[in-house]
């Protein structure tokens, strides 16, 4: 019984010794698999567990215009935020009180942020705060560990609405909305650095890893087009045109037609970008590259100059306009005024409906197809802006009969006024198609942006003549003599189109948008200007009484600024006086 007892008592003990050396073999065995194997993850866990990095915000660039004049710029201003978990329960409700009453909140929102966010470190409570703002919160005297403030960028318009379209502007948190601000968001944001630092159990940093930390990149400036002394001169018109007329919208647009430069780009209505919340919602839709429309009698000297490029019409045979009503199939076409035999060139000064039919006629539908499209129209010009729209043009094998007299004179088909002066910059080039821009240079450097011409659109002979011939005369005799200027010669092309009633169908007899599209000096063309206006008010709704007086004094006066000399000796200001 004994030798039995011990011989247990042995084995109990043999098992014990084992099962404390296995399990010291598997002890050893882990820690050197940790120390060994793992040691490399656990030290890169341990160091991320310590190292904290921190986003060190690169600052946009500023955009200027094309002598260096600020347009948007970066400013550094305060920001206030609260630390949750370090607010005891009963000064939650007193804190949300002070701050709401100071910064114009609502406390019972603010109050519940709070609550909602107690186990945080960070909660923000107003962004961008002004010096006064400042003041007033420090004179509250809170709890120093509750609250702080950070220096955030903030984006700054000193030109206010001038130009607002076209440069858009940055949302609180930098993001490019609209305009150049939102096309060369990422040239203008930079590249945000990061700081690495350690920090101790309790949150404290002991050390900034500067081997370890990424500059940031600021972003890059741009210097635009734009002249922002004739940006003025057109917005200041535009608000006298809106201010007299009172249309739904009005647009106007500057253009270098040798270099396609926009000199000048203004919508209304507009807002302040420094404002946006004051904005109306018809106030963001820039009009110069998103409003679509049937531009009317604009379109004529296009058609006319290619018909003579493609020698089916001569500058010296006349054009039988019937007495003003033309049978052209099932429809009967009129003119505002009855015509007999019309010259080429006075098919334009009179802006004969039915002239121009007789042209279509020539020409057939695919080779109408093929100008409208050479020039531009049913796709995007390509200019730096978000949000520009093709205009509509319907597919060839949709066009009937209709279509060979509609298109011609404007109807059937629908333009943007950035298309319609960038197809009217052919003819006041000597015929070369070039594709409007707004980016002048980039970089620190100022490095100049290179354009190109696109291509060839009609021969240089007829794009000269039919500006220095038939569109003078619109000026000098034609629909356009409201845009005559004392010390110029001027060319241009009046446009009124009816718009369609959404109700019948039909054309409206009542709403029209009227445009007027001019350049000088005719003899070597440096400036194109183009005015639009969309269903203004009162009596005169006509392109050439009510776009042409605009456009006149927008191109004198731009003219001026660029130091282009009289053609004749002064004589007095100009003819036309600003639309009141």
């Amino acid at each position: 019984m004994k030798d039995s007892a011990n011989t247990r008592f042995a084995w109990r003990d043999r098992g014990l010794h084992l099962m404390v050396g296995l399990i010291w073999c598997l002890l050893a065995a882990r820690l050197i698999h940790i120390q060994v194997i793992c040691r490399a993850d656990f030290a890169s866990k341990a160091l991320r567990q310590q190292v904290s990095e921190e986003v060190i915000l690169s600052r946009p660039g500023d955009i200027v215009d094309r002598k260096g004049r600020l347009l948007a710029t970066t400013v550094t201003v305060p920001s206030l935020y609260l630390i949750p978990n370090q607010m005891e329960a009963g000064e939650i409700k007193t804190t949300a009180l002070q701050l709401a009453e100071t910064l114009q909140l609502d406390a019972a929102l603010l109050q519940k942020r709070i609550e909602k966010s107690t186990s945080k470190q960070f909660l923000w409570v107003q962004r961008h705060l002004t010096a006064e703002a400042v003041d007033k919160l420090q004179a509250l005297n809170l709890p120093k560990q509750i609250y702080g403030f950070r220096s955030e960028f903030k984006r700054y318009y000193p030109q206010e609405e001038l130009a607002a379209h076209v440069v858009g502007l940055r949302d609180i948190d930098g993001i490019g909305r609209g305009g150049i601000e939102q096309t060369f968001d990422t040239a203008l944001t930079g590249k945000d650095g990061v700081r690495r630092f350690v920090r101790d159990a309790r949150g404290f940093v002991l050390e900034v890893l500067e081997e370890v930390t990424e500059p940031p990149v600021d972003g890059s400036s741009l210097k635009l087009t734009l002249d922002i002394v004739m940006q003025l001169t057109v917005e200041q018109q535009l608000d006298g045109l809106m201010q007299t007329h009172a249309p739904l919208s009005a647009c106007a647009i500057v253009l270098d037609p040798n270099t396609a430069e926009v000199l000048a780009m203004s919508s209304r209505p507009t807002f302040n970008p420094n404002a946006p919340e004051t904005a109306s919602e018809a106030a963001w839709k820039n009009q110069c590259i998103a409003s679509v429309y049937e531009p009317g009698s604009t379109i004529k000297p296009l058609i006319v100059s290619w018909a003579l490029d493609q020698q089916l019409i001569n500058r010296d045979e006349m054009l039988d306009c019937e007495r003003g009503a033309y049978k052209m199939g099932p429809r009967v076409l009129h003119d505002t005024h009855p015509y007999g035999l019309l010259s080429v060139s006075d098919v334009l000064v009179k802006s004969s409906n039915i002239g121009m039919a007789k042209i279509g006629e020539r020409l057939g539908n695919p080779e109408i197809y093929r100008a409208v499209t050479t020039f531009g129209f049913g796709r995007k010009t390509g200019i730096e802006l978000p949000g520009e729209l093709p205009g509509l043009l319907r597919p060839l094998e949709k066009w009937d009969g209709y279509s060979t007299g509609s298109i011609p004179m404007g109807q059937e088909i629908a333009v943007t006024p950035i298309q319609m002066i960038t197809a009217h910059a052919a003819l006041a080039n000597g015929g070369r198609k070039v594709t409007p821009h707004l980016l002048l240079s980039k970089g620190s450097g100022a490095r100049e942006v290179k354009h190109v011409v696109v291509s060839k659109v009609v021969n240089t002979t007829q794009a000269d003549w039919v500006v220095q011939t038939p569109m003078v005369d619109v000026v000098k005799r034609g629909t356009g003599r409201n845009a005559q200027l004392n010390d110029y010669t001027v060319f241009g092309k009046t446009g009124t189109a009816q718009k369609i009633d959404p109700q019948t169908g039909q054309y409206s007899h009542t709403r029209t948008i009227c445009s007027f599209l001019c350049g000088a000096p005719a003899s070597k063309p440096i400036l194109l200007v183009l005015v639009s206006v969309d269903e203004p008010t009162g009596e005169s709704q006509f392109g050439g009484t009510l776009a042409a007086p605009t456009a006149a004094v927008i191109l004198d006066q731009c003219l001026k600024i660029l130091g282009e000399p009289a053609e004749q000796p002064l004589l007095a200001s100009p003819t036309v006086a600003p639309a009141r």
